[in-house]
């Protein structure tokens, strides 16, 4: 008989008893009387069936003869263990089983008639593939590993499903070639062992029935319910990017099967130890759900609506249990708690602490509709659950602080893409080192001969108007406090408010001079200290009061100054560094495909940039003086675009400012190191110190025997040393004259002496202003906030 359960096999199976019933020969010649007999009489009752030992044809031999396979089969399948084990006869890998214990039965008897049991996971051609290993284990005599758990998933008549581990016994099966069988070398099986995965190789080694499967074998199955549940929830909360009901269907069956509860359902909170609060767990579009979150993103610890419920769970880490959540509403201060819960059809609840080292990472809601089902008793349950979810849970918040690191490192203290491979190297040699228990000291991160470039983009006379708008805040804020004293002198009549309205208006004096150092803050303590408790704490008409109500209104909360001035310049200031950045980080982008290089940008009272170019920053790629040609035209192109856009919305800032361009050429190659105190790149060796010395001078500098800085508003500023570096620039200048981006006009100096530093040049040149003749190119103060945003 040819038995097919899949639909392809290397086998054709023939059920057959032959090595029992060998066995019972050998008994039966035995001198032990009764064992001789019993045997013996065994033999007599199958002699009349000759398929049990050649090889059953016909599957309706085994139904018309089942009481005499039990006879058969009695030593395999004792009589008094029929209700505890769950066995019976099969054929490995194969759905077809007969002679089950009474408890198989039972199961399968629960399961309903429409069940069919399969084994999980496993396909037509994982089957044939695992029939193959058979042969070459068995036949063959290798020893290949076929140990892989298999499981059937059984439901009870409940519908909650059950998971039992599969055990197959082939002592009783012989594996025979037919003639269709092919002989394989070692070097079939060698590439056998290389070639898992691929079916039409062990197709072609293993034809289709080219091989005789003949015997029995027997199966045996031990409930693994709840170690198959939990590693199935652990495997289900890592799914965080699985579909919600996939997610959340299979996490309710996994806990219904371990508590057996066919209505329970389960949910989850992460508790946030910095804010004291509990929120809803990570996972996709709320695909585990909260029933004490409910509708809440998140919520305190100290909540009143939870009583004393949430703080008990705080305080002892263990489990809370409500059998009867109606009866837990009757103790005075559970009411709301009871009642939140009753509005969600909650009649018992355990509510878990997920603890890992004294440290509570969230809490487990596991929840159902009737009374009773829940309790203290089967909350025992969570002994077994809760060590994988704690393990979840820590691999969550990991996880979560990694990415948290990685945001803050890329959105804040980046290392730039360009040399990113230096560092990871660094680190991997780290971690080569402490899987040896060796000490690692990180060496620094060094590029040498690199050519550098330096730019900056700078808010002209910055000091000088913010010096302005904070004497214009203080005397607004002395005139509208001088104003309002008039009135209260009109309501009390105070010497002191003489003496204070006498001090004010020397204030107002003395910032009609230029700005001392301590002048403001001198100012701001008087007001706190003398006179808003004055105007705070006086009883005043109607019309004092709103005009002190008016006054504080242009009180900023945080800083505590009046911000009226300062504001309209801080915003013009923030919106210049935004859009000035925004321009030469998009600008970048594209310049990294001139050749990778290192780029860093600052924002002070402008935006500076640096950039390094050279082999030591991509020594996989060949580096040639050309790409630092490309890379100074592409900033001097640059910063062009930045001066022409800084036109386009300069009339709507709220507070006019002007901006000067600078380029610093260094034809020198230097080297830098990453400063590891400091986490940034700096210039490394005296000599190269000059660079930075320069950067840190030029911006402030003259003309050579003339009172005239060096940078004009509208105007870039090209400082260099050599005649080389002069006729390179003067070439991207005419063609930037050609393009219309730069105008006619060329002015060369020389820059005055500065510390330590002499011989530097210059060329100055302006920007084609092309937005005043075309008007409606300027933004409106609305276009510019939304490109902005």
């Amino acid at each position: 008989m040819n038995i097919k359960i899949f639909k392809e096999s290397p086998f054709k199976t023939l059920i057959s008893f032959h090595k029992l019933i060998e066995s019972l020969e050998e008994t039966a010649a035995s001198d032990v009387d009764y064992k001789a007999n019993y045997a013996q009489s065994i033999l007599d009752e199958i002699e009349t069936i000759p398929e049990f030992k050649t090889g059953i044809e016909q599957f309706s031999t085994i139904e018309k003869n089942k009481e005499i396979i039990q006879n058969l089969l009695a030593e395999l399948f004792p009589k008094a263990l029929t209700h505890n084990e769950i066995k019976a006869v099969t054929i490995p890998f194969q759905n077809l089983t007969f002679n089950f214990t009474e408890r198989f039965k039972t199961i399968l008897r629960d399961a309903g008639d429409s069940f069919d049991m399969t084994i999980r996971d496993f396909s037509d051609d994982e089957f044939y593939i695992m029939s193959c290993i058979l042969i070459l284990n068995s036949y063959y005599k290798q020893n290949f590993d076929i140990s892989r758990p298999l499981f059937y998933d059984i439901p009870d008549s409940d519908g909650i499903h059950k998971h039992y581990r599969i055990l197959y016994n082939v002592d009783f099966i012989e594996i025979m070639p037919t003639n269709k069988a092919i002989s394989l070398t070692q070097e079939d099986i060698n590439l056998l062992m290389d070639n898992y995965g691929t079916i039409a190789i062990w197709k072609e080694k293993f034809p289709k029935d080219s091989w005789i499967l003949k015997g029995f074998g027997i199966v045996t199955l031990f409930n693994a319910t709840i170690e198959s549940a939990v590693s199935h929830l652990k495997s289900s909360l890592l799914k965080s990017e699985q579909k919600q009901n996939e997610l959340d269907t299979n996490i309710q069956d996994i806990f219904r099967s371990i508590f057996k509860i066919p209505d329970l359902r389960v949910g989850l909170m992460i508790y946030n130890q910095e804010e004291s609060t509990f929120t809803r767990p990570p996972f996709n579009d709320d695909t585990v759900e909260s029933f004490i979150l409910s509708d809440n993103k998140k919520i305190d610890c100290e909540d009143s609506v939870f009583g004393c419920s949430l703080k008990n769970i705080l305080d002892s880490k263990k489990p809370f249990s409500i059998s009867n959540v109606s009866n837990f509403g009757t103790t005075p201060g559970n009411r709301e708690f009871a009642l939140h819960l009753l509005s969600q059809n909650i009649q018992s609840c355990i509510l878990a602490p997920v603890v890992k080292g004294n440290r509570l990472l969230g809490i487990m809601e596991l929840v159902s509709s009737e009374i009773g089902n829940l309790n203290s008793l089967n909350a025992n349950n969570l002994d077994l659950i809760l060590p994988y979810i704690v393990d979840t849970l820590e691999r969550y918040n990991n996880d979560l602080e990694n990415q948290l690191e990685a945001i803050i490192q890329r959105e804040y203290t980046a290392i730039h893409s360009s040399v990113y491979w230096k560092f990871k190297k660094e680190v991997q040699k780290y971690f080569q080192n402490i899987s040896f228990n060796k000490e690692y000291v990180f060496k620094e991160i060094v590029f040498k001969e690199v050519y550098p470039l330096y730019g900056q983009i700078d808010i002209k006379s910055s000091s000088f108007h913010r010096n302005q708008t904070v004497k214009e805040d203080l005397r607004l804020q002395l005139h509208s406090l001088l104003a309002i004293f008039d009135t209260l002198k009109g309501t009390k009549n105070l010497p002191i408010l003489e003496q204070r309205k006498f001090e004010m208006k020397a204030f107002v004096t003395e910032l009609e001079g230029e700005l001392k150092t301590d002048t403001e803050q001198q100012i701001q303590n008087y007001i706190k200290k003398d006179i808003h408790p004055i105007i705070t704490k006086a009883i005043v008409a109607t019309g004092s009061q709103e005009e002190i109500k008016k006054y504080f209104s242009h009180i900023d909360p945080k800083s505590g100054l009046y911000y009226e001035s300062r504001k309209k310049f801080d915003e013009a200031m923030s919106i210049i560094n935004k859009k000035m950045a925004s321009i030469i980080d998009k600008a970048q982008l594209e310049a990294q495909n001139i050749f990778p290089h290192y780029f860093e940008r600052f924002k002070t009272d402008g935006v500076e940039h640096n950039l390094y170019i050279g082999a030591a920053i991509a020594p996989d790629q060949q580096f040639d003086k050309i790409y630092l040609s490309n890379l100074r035209l592409w900033q001097l192109q640059t910063l062009c675009k930045m001066e022409l856009e800084h036109h386009r919305y300069k009339s709507v800032l709220p507070y006019e400012l002007e901006v000067t361009s600078l380029i610093l050429v260094f034809s020198s190659p230097i080297s830098i190191r990453f400063r590891m105190d400091e986490k940034r790149f700096d210039v490394d060796g005296t000599y190269n110190a000059r660079y930075e010395v320069v950067k840190k001078r030029i911006d402030k500098a003259n003309i050579k025997d003339t009172e005239e800085r060096i940078t004009q508003q509208e105007k870039i500023t090209i400082v260099y040393s050599h005649k080389e570096e002069e006729r390179e620039y003067l070439k991207y200048i005419k063609f930037l004259q050609f393009k219309n981006i730069l105008e006619p006009t060329i002015e060369q100096f020389d820059v005055e002496e500065l510390q330590g530093v002499s011989g530097l040049k210059g060329i100055r040149i302006k920007v084609v202003n092309t937005i005043s003749k075309n008007p409606d190119k300027q933004y409106t103060y609305d276009e510019l906030l939304e490109e902005l945003d």
